[in-house]
């Protein structure tokens, strides 16, 4: 049992990140129709984030009333800012640019997120890279890999793949939900531009709550906080940009069901389940699952909103999927060398060697002795009252 346990354990990073992946991919399902139908993007994530923060806010003061850390300044402005990159500005942004262009087009774009995470997290040395190491060289090309399979999903069409409802919806005399776009205009290369800056803003988003983290160790509380703040910031962003009070009207229909899905689903749950992953694996981990999300989106979207599947799609996927598996190989390796350096019992010799600083340690017997010692433990060792340290047993 022991031996499953185990695994279960280690498994549960990517089997939260994999469901998640099928909960983005819902939302951007139905946050396409509603936006179709004429809900504002801008009314859509104030009510998303206030169905998150209704629906997380409760399990928050509950669980963590006991562990919640004191809130300072400091982290405060990093919640500001979480709330800002998130709800707000990647929100926002990514709308615009899935009602311009699609679904299936949103989330291919959207995943240079592998490449833009792993860069940043390079440059605040989250990450460190050794390209004389294969699991560096691997994680490297895993995401280039993933994005100039995004890009040829992007660039290049092929013939049209016969999938699901599509090139059926019409036979039956309806229309597909999704409105028709020119991929050659205006709308399409600001679409495009759109999801491009929503997806640094969620870059950077899991490189900051990476680091808020540490200091706010408090998972729930931080996303309720995140959530919260988020919706006061997109109500005053509402009102700048829609001077209509008709556009805050939501009935029982998709619109309630969109705002209420993506405010439950892939704000609450996935802050909080998103912010465990970042936690125990690091932000790159977290964002290599992306590209998994448009897979499902181009297989929802083919059923439900009578997508056009084409051979540049599946091929761009299939390059995803191999970068996306060359990521995650590259950081299997990484952790298990973590564990090993960890775990593994460091036998003294008398002839160990200096290998960093001075203050470097090696260890004998269940004790520690710095470097120093160790390399005078062949013998010729002098006494305590000499002032560099214990003597040799």
């Amino acid at each position: 049992m022991g031996g499953y346990g185990d695994f279960f354990e280690k498994a549960k990073p990517y089997i939260a990140m994999i469901c998640l992946q099928f909960g983005y991919a819902g939302m951007n399902v139905i946050t396409k129709v509603s936006l179709n139908g004429g809900m504002s993007h801008y009314v859509l994530v104030v009510y998303r984030h206030a169905f998150a923060t209704v629906s997380i806010a409760p399990f928050a003061l509950l669980l963590e009333r006991k562990v919640r850390p004191k809130m300072t300044w400091s982290s405060f402005l990093q919640i500001f800012v979480l709330a800002l990159l998130g709800p707000v500005i990647d929100q926002n942004f990514y709308y615009v640019g899935l009602k311009y262009t699609g679904p299936t087009f949103a989330c291919a774009m959207s995943n240079i997120l592998p490449a833009m995470t792993f860069v940043m997290a390079c440059i605040f040395r989250m990450e460190k890279v050794d390209l004389r190491k294969v699991r560096c060289q691997a994680k490297v090309a895993g995401t280039v890999v993933t994005v100039a399979g995004a890009m040829l999903m992007t660039l290049y069409k092929g013939p049209l793949m016969q999938m699901g409802l599509t090139g059926h919806s019409h036979g039956h005399g309806g229309e597909a939900p999704e409105a028709a776009v020119d991929p050659t205009g205006r709308e399409w290369f600001l679409g495009s531009l759109f999801v491009i800056i929503a997806t640094l803003a969620w870059a950077s988003l899991f490189i900051l709550q990476a680091h808020t983290l540490k200091q706010y160790s408090a998972p729930l509380s931080l996303t309720t906080l995140i959530c919260f703040v988020g919706t006061l910031q997109a109500i005053v962003v509402t009102f700048a940009m829609e001077h209509r009070p008709s556009v805050w009207t939501i009935g029982f229909d998709m619109n309630l069901l969109a705002a209420a899905y993506a405010g439950i689903v892939t704000s609450s749950i996935a802050y909080y389940v998103q912010g465990l992953v970042i936690q125990k694996t690091g932000p790159v981990f977290a964002s290599a699952f992306s590209p998994l999300m448009m897979i499902v989106v181009a297989v929802m979207g083919s059923f439900i909103l009578a997508e056009k599947i084409f051979l540049g799609g599946v091929l761009g996927s299939v390059l995803i999927v191999i970068g996306l598996y060359s990521v995650l190989w590259g950081k299997h390796k990484e952790n298990q060398e973590e564990s090993a350096a960890v775990a593994l019992p460091v036998a003294y010799t008398p002839s160990c060697r200096r290998f960093g600083t001075d203050d470097a340690a090696c260890i004998r017997q269940g004790e520690t002795y710095t470097i120093r010692e160790c390399e005078k433990a062949d013998g010729s060792v002098r006494s305590p009252s000499n002032g560099h340290g214990a003597s040799a047993v």
